[in-house]
Parts: structure tokens; C-alpha cells; sequence
């Protein structure tokens, strides 16, 4: 989430909460054990991603090849504010709703790749399809976050034309991929009996109709869950992994030639650039606002 990760299942073990094996040891990234070129330019991915259907009937979408970041792809995040549209960087991460037309028009004129956000696992009161979603798969509210409420994905059914109506808007505003937030509701207090079963099956759904639609799919954070999903997604965005430790959680994603983005917001960068760069990871220093002002470490 574009907030700070909520460290549930630390201090107890408690119900549906499993230990964390031992992190994988973390080794420098070695571009020529890569079999692609790490330029940020679109891989070959999946064929069959021609046509993409709602539950109302059916849209039929141009197919076409999803761009696959590679690791050390640069990369802006800003999903506040008028865009600062002035760094020289391959990826925008921007936001769904609140970007207009032109913005990433004018990005994709410019040659950067669009990476639109929205959250998949919260009800957002101000967002315009919020009146559609049930009442009765809105959960609890995220602490520190005033009008955002957790979605039970178990029962996903519910509301998944809201998210696939989503994806289509991502694809009519030429989006070059989607990060979907808050996909990690079986670790927090959602309000749901939620196992680690229900987030893989809305998660593994999320990708299936991404790719189905030609656009790459993030996964956000959900670090435990990574072994499992890493072939089912295109790329990494995380939060704050050298400040609780956790990096070597997503190295899956640079093994298999995946980009791996995120930012800190409390370290200063020496205190993570080195090791972010010596992994392969594209790393930023941020504020929590995530309203353009960055330091890249690369």
C-alpha cells in the first residue's frame, strides 16, 4: 500500500499466521546470468492475452505484448500532484483515477512506460465506482488511513467487475501496466477470516485478467506469498524491505529477470543504496506523500 507496511503476525504467531522460514541469502545481481537484455524495453510474454471479457458480456480487447520490466529499470512513483513528468527514467507509476489522458499521453510521448495504480484490496469512499461496491465485503478501516476500508477477498465475486471495469479503464487509457495495492488482507486486521488460500486465488484472478488484457500486473508488498505468485506477475513494488530486513524475500522476482521497485521512507540512503544496487533492485527515497520529491539511488 502506498503507506507504511502493517507488521502484523510479528510479536505472536496467532490464528492462520505461519513462521517465516530463514531469508534466502542475499547474493549480488549478475546481469550475464540474465537471458534478456536489460534495457526496460517489452519481453515476449504470454500469446493468448487477445480478448478480455466482463461478467456482463463480453469486450473484445486488441492483443498485444505486455511490457516486462527487467531488473534496473529506473522508475518514478507520484501518486499526488501534478506530475513531474522531468525525469529521465523507463517506468511512471502513476494513478489510475486521479491522472488525466494527457499526462500519460505525454509520458508515452516522451518514451516512458505507464504503470497505473489502484487498490484492489480496499474500499476507497472517494473514488467514482465507490457507491458500487457491496456493503457487506467492506471490512474494517486501515488505520491511519481515513476512508479506506478492507475488502473480503474471500468472496471476491462480489465485487470483481468493479476491479475488472478497472482493468479496462487502465487498458482505454493506454496504460502499459496496472499495480494493484493492498493485496496482503489475509496479514492485517480486515475484519475477515481471511487465510492465506483467499489472497492467493484473488491475487493469482488479478493477474489472469491483467494478462488477459495485454498489461503487466505488480505485486504489492505480500512478501510471504512471493514463492507462489512470482510466475503469476511481472514485477515487484515494495515498501520500506531494508528498513524491516526482508529484502532477500524478493529475489524470486530478480531470478527470474524481474524488475523488483520500491522506496524507503524513513532511511537515508546510504543507508540501503549500495545494497539495493548490488541486488539488482531499483530503489528510491521517498516521502510518505509520494508527491513527486525523490532521491534514486541509482
Amino acid at each position: 500500500m502506498k503507506k507504511m507496511l502493517l507488521l502484523g503476525c510479528i510479536v505472536f504467531l496467532g490464528a492462520g499466521c505461519v513462521a517465516k522460514p530463514e531469508p534466502p541469502v542475499l547474493q549480488p545481481y549478475d546481469p550475464s546470468n540474465q537471458k534478456q537484455e536489460q534495457s526496460g524495453l517489452p519481453r515476449s510474454a504470454d500469446k493468448g492475452q487477445s480478448q478480455a471479457a466482463d461478467t456482463n458480456g463480453t469486450v473484445s480487447l486488441p492483443a498485444k505484448t505486455r511490457y516486462m520490466p527487467t531488473p534496473g529499470t529506473s522508475w518514478q512513483w507520484q501518486l499526488e500532484g501534478d506530475i513531474n513528468m522531468a525525469y529521465d527514467v523507463m517506468v511512471y507509476d502513476i494513478d489510475l483515477f486521479e491522472t488525466d489522458q494527457g499526462t500519460i499521453d505525454a509520458l508515452h510521448a516522451k518514451n516512458r512506460k505507464v504503470i497505473c495504480y489502484f487498490s484492489a484490496g480496499t474500499f476507497e469512499q472517494w473514488r467514482p465506482d465507490a457507491n458500487l461496491f457491496p456493503r457487506a465485503q467492506i471490512g474494517n478501516p486501515l488505520e491511519d488511513w481515513p476512508g479506506e476500508k478492507w475488502l473480503d477477498v474471500s468472496q471476491y465475486q462480489a465485487f470483481q467487475d468493479i476491479m475488472t471495469a478497472r482493468l479496462d479503464l487502465a487498458v482505454r487509457k493506454k496504460c502499459d501496466g496496472v499495480e494493484p495495492d493492498n493485496v496482503d488482507a489475509y496479514q492485517n486486521d480486515s475484519g475477515f477470516d481471511l487465510s492465506p488460500k483467499d489472497q492467493l486465488v484473488f491475487n493469482r484472478w488479478l493477474a489472469k485478467e491483467a494478462h488477459a488484457r495485454g498489461l503487466s500486473i505488480g505485486l504489492k508488498n505480500d512478501l510471504d506469498q512471493i514463492v507462489d505468485l512470482v510466475s503469476d506477475f511481472d514485477f515487484a513494488v515494495n515498501e520500506q524491505c531494508f528498513q524491516y530486513e526482508e529484502c532477500g524475500e524478493l529475489l524470486p522476482f530478480i531470478d527470474q529477470n524481474k524488475a523488483v521497485f520500491g522506496v524507503e521512507y524513513e532511511l537515508e540512503t546510504d543507508a540501503f543504496c549500495a545494497e539495493a544496487n548490488r541486488l539488482g533492485f531499483s530503489w528510491l527515497k521517498m516521502a510518505y506523500e509520494l508527491d513527486g520529491g525523490r532521491t534514486a539511488c541509482r
